[in-house]
């Protein structure tokens, strides 16, 4: 059975400076998503156990519990490669994100308004979560969606492109309670190459999602 492994950064722990420190990187990368990664092997570890032995009565916490660990190991594996220490700003045609810029703008007005919706979103998760910008297939727009914990209020078959993790453990060492200065900070780390490079994969994949013929 194929296990789940988890993926080296993309730079080093002080890439992110000042908006992110680098212990916070560190303890992210190494304490936090490590953990997700060996709880989705050791569920499914588990889930094989249940299937030979017929228990099925555990298998329905067994699957939140697999949902919970992977989908941590998936945001968090993009959440990585959405940042970058030379990024920020917004998605320009001229930096050649123009697909994107124009996503942007059509699905939510502007760059300003979109800014302001998943700054929004991800400050008032309640507890823990994300807030995520995602394309959705069927109509074909980007859209923002607030992922509580992992897994919840997210349209089915939509992709992120964007995620802005606002667990505590993302910014409480440098930023305390103020979940909001670090969301605002964000901003300024946000790699809009990557950003446009998973919207182009979503669009390409649309067919798949909707099983089109």
């Amino acid at each position: 059975m194929a296990t789940y492994t988890l993926p080296e950064l993309p730079y080093d722990y002080a890439a992110l400076e000042p908006v992110i420190n680098p212990q916070i990187i560190e303890l992210h990368h190494d304490k936090h998503h490590a953990a997700y990664v060996k709880g989705a092997n050791d569920t499914l570890e588990q889930l094989e156990e249940a299937r030979d032995k017929g228990a099925w009565g555990a298998i329905n916490g067994l699957q939140k519990n697999l949902a919970f660990h992977l989908s941590g190991h998936i945001l968090h594996s993009i959440y990585w490669h959405n940042m970058t220490g030379d990024g920020g700003g917004e998605p320009l045609a001229a930096d050649g994100v123009g697909d994107l810029a124009d996503a942007i703008t059509e699905s939510f007005g502007s760059f300003a308004g979109f800014k302001a919706q998943l700054t929004k979103a991800a400050a008032t998760t309640q507890g823990s979560g994300w807030g995520v910008l995602a394309y959705e297939p069927v109509s074909g727009r980007l859209i923002v969606e607030q992922v509580y914990d992992h897994q919840g209020n997210v349209g089915q078959g939509s992709v992120p492109v964007l995620v802005f993790d606002a667990w505590e453990h993302a910014f409480y060492l440098q930023y305390k309670n103020q979940k909001v200065d670090f969301i605002d900070a964000m901003w300024a780390v946000v790699n809009w190459q990557d950003v446009a490079k998973r919207y182009a994969a979503a669009k390409e994949r649309a067919d798949v999602l909707l099983l089109a013929p």
